[in-house]
């Protein structure tokens, strides 16, 4: 049976975008972009600018209190058919069992967002009481395999196109970070100019690497057992970064990602699958998919295994754990995550 989580995202924007409003929401979870996009919606829709002023309260829990708050949703509009009242940080609300009165009869006239940034104790009041009778939904981090599918739907829905090596790139950067992601393709559409589709050159202008030395070339390098190519990538981008240590983070980042997909193609079976199936069990593309499957007949579950091992030493050798430049901790892990079969041997 599938997880019950509420209405979904597309639902809600939906209703909200043709006005169609209930009294009371709850939406709580991890992934608090798409709760601050739903905020941003239901207000936008359910009130002209003008109307502000008298009929919108946006309250943050750990600055007020419930009665004050359950005050404000019992008001009447002003010159508007409702007023909206939002409350972010709703788990930090002093005293907010009280609106389980309020909760079993919500004002009509209002419109109430409760919004909370982790799961809750729903089975203690008033979260009890707003998952039986308001409008919930959880929100929940998305997979690594749904952040193509996302970056493209997001990006349509900002009037442009992205070319599937472009999406992979960027799901591959950001990882499963959906605020970063938006971030990244405002960042695209501005580099992109007039054009509306976006490119890889569009993606790595950006992220301020270039065609040849950048770290998708760096991985792909690396699945290919082309050792002197990955230092010589790896070199270069950390000669042209601004902050070398901060691109040596986002190289560790991506390459652990590189080797959550390959980890997910060691399953018995997996590389006789076909393209298409692999492409959602792995979140890429199917015009990469012989990519990987190439690169995980290079490595075994061990080598994985110690792959990470030496992708979480770096991780903490970067974020302060050594004193050791920066490329320096690059160039030691590369060697240690290179296949087993052209991995150098280190001097003692």
């Amino acid at each position: 049976m599938a997880k019950d989580t509420g209405p979904s995202y597309d639902d809600l924007a939906t209703a909200f975008r043709h006005q169609n409003f209930d009294p009371l929401y709850f939406f709580f979870g991890e992934e608090t972009f798409l709760i601050d996009e739903l905020q941003e919606l239901l207000i936008e829709n359910a009130l002209a600018p003008e109307q502000h002023d008298f009929n919108l309260d946006v309250l943050y829990g750990s600055e007020t209190e419930a009665s004050q708050v359950v005050g404000l949703c019992q008001g009447f509009p002003a010159g508007a058919p409702k007023r909206v009242v939002v409350v972010r940080e709703f788990e930090k609300l002093e005293n907010n069992r009280q609106f389980k009165d309020y909760v079993e009869q919500p004002n009509p006239q209002s419109i109430v967002l409760l919004a909370c940034a982790s799961k809750p104790n729903l089975s203690a009041h008033p979260y009890r009481a707003l998952k039986e009778h308001a409008t919930w939904s959880e929100f929940e981090s998305p997979y690594d395999n749904e952040m193509p599918g996302w970056i493209e739907k997001y990006v349509s829905g900002q009037g442009y196109e992205i070319e599937p090596r472009a999406t992979q790139m960027l799901a591959d950067y950001v990882g499963t970070d959906l605020q970063r992601a938006a971030s990244e393709i405002e960042k695209l559409m501005t580099f992109s100019g007039d054009r509306t589709r976006l490119t890889t050159d569009d993606v790595l202008a950006a992220s301020g690497q270039t065609r040849e030395f950048n770290v998708f070339e760096l991985q792909a390098a690396l699945g290919e057992g082309r050792h002197a190519d990955a230092e010589r990538i790896a070199d270069r981008i950390l000669q042209q970064a601004s902050n070398p240590r901060g691109d040596a983070i986002m190289i560790v980042a991506v390459l652990n990602g590189y080797f959550d997909k390959l980890w997910k193609l060691q399953k018995p079976g997996a590389l006789r699958k076909n393209k298409y199936d692999l492409a959602g069990e792995i979140g890429v593309s199917p015009y990469f998919v012989e990519e990987y499957k190439q690169a995980a007949r290079r490595y075994d579950r061990a080598s994985i295994a110690d792959a990470y091992a030496a992708l979480l030493a770096a991780d903490y050798e970067l974020k302060g754990g050594a004193s050791r430049e920066a490329s320096l901790i690059v160039t030691l892990l590369l060697r240690r995550l290179l296949p087993p079969a052209v991995r150098p041997v280190l001097a003692e």
